[in-house]
């Protein structure tokens, strides 16, 4: 499995449900911890409460997910993205990209991530890959899922 980006996703009081939702999917190694648990400057809103950690797959690939201190819900806009070296840092949730080795594969993520999602594109064969689907999940993270053309079968 290839992906495209580490992601760091902001959220407002989701992230470790979000951080263990990715952490059944993809497996690795899970994360999560506060700010006061780090001791952050007492002054920082909630320190023990909010919440960031990250999610490291088998494969390397990385989810990092943050709570934003407060009590305003995410906005709705369009996310904004920068790149920071290497790594697409974004202001909320955004479009991930996963590509898969075989259908299987794909198959079992597609699996995980659709508990509670929002089907955007149905997951079935698509004229650039013999298994493709979108959806977003119920964090707000769409996700792109295929199978890597250069490993289809004939």
């Amino acid at each position: 499995m290839s992906i495209s980006t580490v992601a760091h996703l902001n959220f407002h009081g989701q992230a470790r449900a979000a951080l263990e939702l990715y952490h059944s999917v993809f497996g690795g190694q899970i994360l999560v911890t506060t700010y006061g648990d780090l001791g952050m400057p007492a002054g920082l809103p909630d320190a023990g409460k909010v919440v960031f950690g990250q999610v490291v797959a088998d494969n390397g690939f990385r989810v990092m997910a943050y709570d934003v201190p407060g009590d305003a819900p995410a906005p709705a806009a369009a996310p904004t993205t920068r790149r920071e070296n290497g790594t697409t840092i974004t202001s909320e949730p955004f479009f991930l990209s996963v590509r898969g080795e075989s259908v299987e594969e794909v198959a079992a993520l597609w699996a995980g991530l659709a508990v509670g999602a929002t089907i955007v594109e149905p997951y079935a064969p698509a004229q650039w890959a013999p298994a493709f689907g979108m959806l977003t999940d119920r964090f707000g993270v769409t996700w792109v899922l295929d199978v890597a053309a250069e490993h289809a079968p004939a």
